[in-house]
């Protein structure tokens, strides 16, 4: 069976059941938390092969499924959210299509007295991570060398701690507010397209500057004065 381009509603249904009924039961993922695993992975430096990122799906080892139909089934729905994710990353907050926007779960009717109790994002922010995990050295190298990884991590951070650490180590943290929530999830395209454009330069191989031949110190200079070049350009 064909991988889709992206999950349709009900693709997206059925995947969300699959995992709540075989993943999540053996601390599998559930939706949002592969969608946020998926999106490491994407962004990352190395992209793992299906069969080294597929196990932390399902807990960590793979579901005995009914017969190969139903095998190849649950392995499109699988590449086809990859397939899903890798488009997202292209697009930024403002020109991301609804199709591809991040599974998350978010309230229809939040409580309005207490809507900071709400962990919108959480699940998605430790799949995150865990996909991290899968290439944590390289990552380390990303943060240590450019700072602005490092602050979407500290984001990402909040979804999945629900605390902002300040300043003083001994200060107890602050507790993270739903809208605080809300504004990192309504950024979470334009971060995942800046780390995917970072992922892109950083992978791509540089030509090596080449010095220009130079001629021998006692050779006729090039610049065709009649010296030798010692005597000449060459001083």
């Amino acid at each position: 069976m064909k991988a889709p381009a992206y999950l349709d509603d009900d693709q997206i249904e059925r995947l969300a059941d699959l995992l709540d009924q075989r993943a999540v039961p053996y601390k599998g993922f559930n939706l949002e938390a592969l969608d946020g695993y998926l999106s490491a992975l994407v962004v990352g430096p190395e992209h793992p092969a299906p069969a080294e990122w597929q196990p932390a799906v399902w807990g960590g080892k793979e579901p005995r499924w009914s017969d190969e139909a139903e095998a190849a089934q649950v392995q499109a729905l699988l590449i086809g959210h990859w397939n899903m994710v890798s488009a997202r990353v292209r697009h930024g907050d403002d020109d991301l299509p609804d199709h591809l926007a991040p599974l998350l779960w978010l309230p229809e009717e939040p409580d309005t007295e207490q809507p900071d109790e709400l962990d919108v994002g959480r699940d998605w922010s430790l799949g995150f991570f865990r996909g991290v995990e899968l290439r944590e050295a390289t990552w380390e190298t990303w943060l240590d060398e450019n700072d602005w990884i490092d602050e979407i991590f500290v984001l990402f951070d909040r979804l999945a701690s629900g605390e902002v650490l300040g300043e003083d180590p001994a200060a107890p943290p602050t507790p993270v507010s739903y809208r605080e929530r809300l504004e990192i999830v309504a950024g979470l395209p334009g971060m995942l397209a800046d780390l995917q454009h970072h992922r892109i330069e950083a992978l791509t191989p540089r030509e090596p500057l080449r010095r220009a031949e130079t001629p021998d110190r006692n050779e006729p200079c090039p610049c065709g004065s009649g010296k030798k070049y010692k005597k000449c350009c060459g001083v």
